[in-house]
């Protein structure tokens, strides 16, 4: 078989795949996890604020065990349980005068004993419980998009009317202070709305991997830009380009999305990476 035949034969599968509902509700959700997280996610590189993003991404298995275990929605026990650690995170590193890795080391393993507990006490064996950990973005439903458009929507306003306050509060709080803004509730904000992105982006990749797509698109887009609202917008295509090939070739492969999803925008992140060190290289030597 030529090379043409394989590249018609692999463009038929894609539109074949297009004209399923299974596919199309991936790709929008796609679409809207890569703006909530390209939004969130920055903030997050910016203030390096991965480690606490992994700590609230692992403390959600406690309120998915609980879910299992009492018949409450996963999603919803997990955002409850996500948003209290995230506040616990923030509360004790800051007014308890607990270190900040250790606190999110507390949290990240309690949330993860909490779920194990309930999963293993639960009759049978956890319903869809692979979907949670390694991400399966082909089974997101209408409702999932519909919260994921809303979170994208409320992020962008958020980011729109107050994003130069948010910057102030998270790099000079001492000035923010000087202008009226309540540091604190910016913050506590801020967690909420990284614990709520996580969430919602949990059947996209998984727990396993979801740190991945909060920090992955974000260093590749800060390898070509230190402007925040660029690095928004890049990181937001970065991340849907990774969507677009994990999702044609979970769906082609059989395999959980979230493993392409990552490892495609690790591969973009490596190319990337060595084309500005080229370009960088090039510069140098002209200036030589």
């Amino acid at each position: 078989m030529s090379d043409s035949e394989k590249n018609n034969i692999i463009t038929m599968e894609f539109f074949d795949l297009l004209s399923y509902s299974f596919f199309q509700n991936a790709l929008l959700g796609s679409l809207f996890a890569s703006i909530a997280c390209g939004i969130i996610g920055s903030y997050v590189v910016i203030r390096r604020l991965v480690f606490i993003s992994g700590g609230i991404t692992h403390a959600s298995l406690g309120g998915i065990g609980m879910g299992f275990y009492f018949g409450w929605n996963p999603i919803l026990s997990a955002m409850i349980f996500s948003i209290l650690s995230a506040f616990g995170i923030e509360w004790l590193s800051s007014r308890q005068g607990v270190r900040e890795d250790s606190a999110i080391g507390s949290f990240w393993s309690l949330g993860m004993a909490v779920g194990i507990i309930f999963i293993y006490l639960k009759p049978g064996f956890a319903p869809n419980l692979s979907d949670y950990l390694f991400g399966n973005i082909l089974t997101i439903t209408k409702p999932d998009i519909i919260y994921l458009a809303v979170l994208s929507l409320v992020l962008i306003i958020v980011f729109l009317l107050f994003g130069r306050q948010i910057l102030f509060a998270a790099f000079d709080p001492d000035f923010a202070k000087t202008r009226n803004l309540s540091v604190n509730l910016i913050k506590y904000a801020m967690m909420m709305g990284i614990a709520i992105t996580i969430v919602l982006s949990i059947r996209l990749v998984g727990i396993v991997l979801l740190m991945s797509i909060l920090t992955v698109p974000q260093m590749t887009a800060n390898l070509f830009t230190s402007n925040f609202v660029k690095m928004i917008l890049l990181s937001i295509l970065i991340g849907f380009l990774g969507c677009l090939v994990g999702l044609f070739l979970s769906a082609v492969l059989d395999v959980p999305s979230g493993v392409f999803i990552i490892f495609t925008q690790i591969i973009v992140f490596l190319i990337s990476r060595w084309i500005v060190k080229l370009i960088h290289k090039k510069q140098l030597i002209g200036s030589l």
